[in-house]
């Protein structure tokens, strides 16, 4: 499979052949290590590497800067899995999954939605690491982390939905050739932005004739159809979506009637799915025709899941974003609830704004994050580049290219991806994880997306957990999805 990347005409594609290649050399660091997981010693070696995207003229096109884990010291005879990992943004590096929940070292922050404070951190041996089931391939797209376009070429040509997939898929190609593991069984694991990339990937690998076949995708806070994300007037979906993460966070902040915080989280959250899907939809579909009567029995019980006044719910017409929630929830205590988490606490500035100074599930778990990454690269594995370690960027993030079918798509929805796949694929499976206090990839958004697109939900597994859109930050929950995923490789 070669590139093909867009802004290059066939003559300055000559005028560059011309000019004397220069060799780029790879950066490779290698080093040995050892883990308890589940009660068992596991041994692997660790690849820190560049790897050298090239065109069909074997000229440099981008690096890609990668993890790699191999298990060593292991006695069975058939191919291991191996899992290529990555978080989102766009624009974020893969420290997320890589220091929280798949790797053999993480990082512990307060799991009780407290803020991480300053160094120094604690990174210990991860006993929830995945690396006893799977080797393990963290990747950093262009622009992230360490990795750059080459030459001549511009992040811009690998910011896109298709030229991401491209890029990526190109990378793992390579990683079978040169690792020998093309008939291993092979995992995608993506957070955030990182399961449209996933689906994408999929797209990428098993079109065409050169077909790497993939055994399942785990999806971590999932958003496959931006419709669902993307607030604007005529689009009700995000308010159906978002519904059931604000009743969850009016739960958990003691914002409801004492007889529905007896309901439990569960049932109170499903009763909020039931309103969202029959009523509330069938509300805003109406609109203005809505009769005044029905529309003063949906208000009253959207006060009861959101926790919000009536009279603030007829201000802003029924419809409460999810930035709005985050701020009006905890108005009258003068705190705001985070995005990412809606556990977490903030104060902003002016209490009386209509938007949060940050996200207090952000700057809640940042620090500890970008400090151990850094501290394993440079200390652990022995990495000498360098140049910045882009955490999340936000060049990239901006300039991102949305197009995917050779049209501008206002809502991008690769969904349908993943339905073809299950159809071309009887082994493809698929993991979802969710968190019951995600505002950034909302849980019941997940749901009506994967209830549609062709999806055969048969081979869809749900998991949920009373978390945010980084579940393994609280320790239940680190330890619950921990489990699922194992059990999703032995169901495979």
């Amino acid at each position: 499979m070669l590139l093909s990347l867009p802004g290059h005409s066939a003559e300055q594609d000559k005028a560059k052949t011309d000019k004397p290649q220069v060799a780029v050399e790879p950066k490779v660091y290698t080093s040995e290590g050892q883990v308890k997981i589940a009660g068992e010693r596991v041994h692997y070696r660790t690849i820190a590497s560049e790897t050298i995207l090239e065109d069909d003229k074997d000229k440099p096109l981008a690096s890609i800067f990668s993890v790699s884990y191999l298990r060593t010291k292991t006695d069975t005879k058939t191919p291991r899995p191996v899992t290529f990992v990555f978080n989102g943004g766009p624009g974020s590096a893969s420290l997320w999954l890589h220091m929280g929940l798949f790797g053999p070292k993480r990082v512990v922050v307060p799991g009780d939605a407290k803020d991480d404070g300053a160094a120094p951190y604690r990174l210990v041996d991860n006993e929830f690491s995945i690396l006893d089931k799977s080797d393990l391939v963290f990747i950093d797209p262009v622009g992230t982390g360490f990795s750059r376009a080459l030459e001549e070429n511009k992040g811009q040509d690998f910011w896109g939905v298709k030229e991401d997939a491209q890029s990526i898929a190109e990378f793992v190609r390579r990683w079978l050739i040169e690792h020998g593991r093309w008939n291993s069984p092979k995992y995608i694991a993506g957070e955030s932005y990182g399961t449209t990339r996933a689906a994408a990937l999929v797209n990428e690998l098993q079109s065409g004739w050169t077909d790497i076949s993939v055994n399942g995708v785990m999806l971590i806070s999932s958003i496959l159809d931006f419709s669902h994300a993307r607030y604007q007037p005529g689009n009700n979906q995000p308010y159906i979506g978002f519904l059931p993460t604000m009743a969850a966070t009016a739960f958990y902040h003691d914002k409801v009637a004492a007889t529905d915080k007896a309901m439990g989280l569960t049932a109170f959250v499903e009763a909020a799915r039931q309103f969202a899907i029959k009523d509330y939809a069938l509300a805003l579909l109406q609109g203005s025709r809505l009769p005044e009567q029905d529309y003063q029995a949906v208000r009253q019980q959207l006060a009861r899941f959101t926790g919000l006044s009536e009279s603030y719910l007829d201000r802003v017409n029924l419809r409460v974003s999810a930035s709005r929630y985050t701020k009006q929830l905890l108005r009258d205590q003068d705190l705001t609830v985070g995005r990412l988490d809606s556990r977490y606490l903030g104060r902003d500035y002016d209490s009386g704004g209509e938007r949060t100074d940050g996200d207090p599930s952000g700057y809640g778990i940042d620090g500890a994050y970008t400090a151990a990454i850094h501290e394993y690269l440079y200390k652990d594995l022995g990495v000498q580049i360098t140049r910045p370690f882009n955490v999340l960027s936000v060049d990239v993030n901006r300039g991102w290219n949305w197009n995917i079918s050779g049209k501008q798509m206002h809502y991008v929805n690769v969904a349908p991806y993943l339905g073809e796949a299950q159809r071309e694929n009887s082994d493809f499976k698929i993991l979802v994880a969710n968190g019951y206090y995600d505002f950034a990839t909302p849980f019941f958004a997940t749901e009506n997306t994967m209830a549609d697109n062709g999806i055969d939900n048969s081979r869809v597994e749900m998991h949920y957990y009373e978390a945010g859109h980084m579940m393994y930050v609280e320790p239940a929950s680190l330890a619950a999805l921990a489990k699922d995923i194992r059990q999703f490789y032995q169901a495979n």
